[in-house]
């Protein structure tokens, strides 16, 4: 399926870079979107990302067409709409042409950062893939803004870089690895600092939080079961239910058993 979504797509980006409409190309993907549903068509938005990179001729023909998609507001293509899914492939195509040089990169994470407060739940998670393309071809300018994002303490920014933090594969390399523990740490500081905890925002970042902590935990375990010792004796709640769901995750309880007891042990007794 996916090779016959590679040709198709193909025809269609060759047919807008000729015409300079995007009318056939909109309905393509919507109607082969699944939404409504609870799962677009991931693979289709990946081929969309690759194939928009492969298109001969001036990059920025393509980053017309994606940012063009980027702003369609969530009025016209609500959370749930095959329309939404045009959005959605948009900005997975920004994050593929922004891995294409560290120029673009910086180009395509300021375009991106407000595309992470989205209110649409699935454009923020294409926000995500987005961030992991461009952090794997390019960490440092990618760290870089990533720490700007985290350094004003704005929730849904936040979320992006957990949420683009929480893949195995960025995190190979151990610079990145030791980074991704140093932003979620600074990142759980403001988290603690909140007085006000009853926005979408912050709950949108806290139920993030559930599970990244434990993706890069395991990525850097002697810096991250540090930092995880120390917040196991805070008194937060919220901390300490985002500790809890982490330290059910396979990838800590399975392959760290004594530390994540340890972590345990203090949370029962601190």
């Amino acid at each position: 399926m996916t090779q016959a979504y590679e040709k198709e797509l193909a025809d269609h980006l060759a047919n807008f870079t000729m015409r300079w409409t995007d009318g056939e190309l909109r309905s393509y993907l919507s109607s082969r979107s699944r939404l409504p549903g609870p799962r677009a068509n991931l693979e289709l938005a990946g081929a969309f990302a690759e194939a928009v990179c492969g298109q001969p001729g001036d990059w920025k023909t393509m980053w017309t067409l994606c940012t063009r998609w980027t702003a369609i507001a969530p009025k016209e293509a609500p959370t749930n709409d095959p329309l939404e899914f045009v959005v959605f492939c948009g900005v997975r195509g920004v994050g593929a042409l922004g891995a294409g040089s560290s120029a673009r990169a910086r180009e395509a994470l300021s375009h991106l950062r407000g595309l992470a407060r989205d209110p649409r739940w699935r454009v923020r998670e294409a926000v995500a893939m987005a961030l992991q393309d461009i952090l794997e071809s390019h960490p440092d300018v990618a760290l870089r803004a990533f720490r700007a994002w985290v350094a004003p303490g704005a929730w849904l920014e936040m979320r992006a870089v957990a949420a683009g933090l929480a893949e195995p594969r960025v995190l190979r390399e151990r610079k990145v690895a030791r980074a991704a523990v140093e932003m979620h740490e600074d990142m759980l500081k403001r988290f603690r600092a909140a007085k006000e905890r009853d926005s979408d925002e912050f709950r949108s970042l806290r139920q993030c939080l559930a599970y990244s902590v434990s993706v890069v935990v395991a990525a850097a375990p002697e810096e991250g079961f540090r930092w995880m010792m120390r917040l196991a004796e805070a008194k937060d709640p919220d901390v300490l239910w985002i500790l809890k769901e982490n330290s059910k995750k396979s990838r800590l309880a399975d392959v760290f058993p004594g530390r994540v007891e340890r972590i345990r042990a203090i949370m029962r007794h601190g």
